[in-house]
């Protein structure tokens, strides 16, 4: 092999080493902007700036179904989700008239990410029309009426937002 044979395929060698041995990391939102620009050029006056943050949602592990002594179907058959995320975020930027003097030109509003988001998605028990096998009747089961209950959404989060008057920003 020529030795700029090897100094290539040294470096792809490292190259995809260096990339397998580097662990991926995940985002927790992905970013989100409104582009103004073009239309504060346009309109050559200053636009409001948008901008935000859309979380990514993390599922947890299910609570499984459970033997429940008495019935014939476990309990929670269809369980419930969890789901954990932080809350969007979003910054709004505006400019506003000289209302309180030459200082204070722009409003800003904030929903920052600091509380997170838990949730549970809903779920169901059910049981059938008939009850366990039971002895007193020679091991065959009792006709009952079904039952059916719903699991209700959970949704846990505390949202917070700030309001403030600041010079240009």
């Amino acid at each position: 092999m020529k030795s700029t044979t090897r100094g290539t395929f040294a470096a792809v060698v490292t190259c995809v080493a260096a990339a397998v041995a580097t662990p991926a990391v995940a985002a927790d939102g992905i970013p989100v902007a409104v582009p103004l620009e073009g239309a504060e050029h346009a309109l050559d006056m200053e636009l409001p700036s948008v901008s935000g943050t859309v979380p990514l949602l993390k599922p947890g592990s299910p609570d499984g179904p459970r033997y429940v002594e008495g019935r014939l179907l476990p309990d929670r058959a269809l369980p419930q989700l969890p789901v954990t995320s932080d809350l969007p975020s979003a910054d709004l930027r505006t400019p506003v008239p000289r209302v309180l003097g030459d200082t204070f030109d722009h409003l800003a509003v904030g929903a920052p990410t600091s509380s997170g988001l838990r949730a549970r998605t809903p779920g169901a028990s059910l049981d059938g029309p008939l009850t366990a096998p039971r002895p007193d009747r020679l091991g065959l089961p009792a006709p009952k009426l079904p039952e059916v209950g719903l699991l209700a959404p959970v949704l846990q989060a505390a949202p917070g937002a700030t309001l403030g008057l600041a010079p240009g920003l």
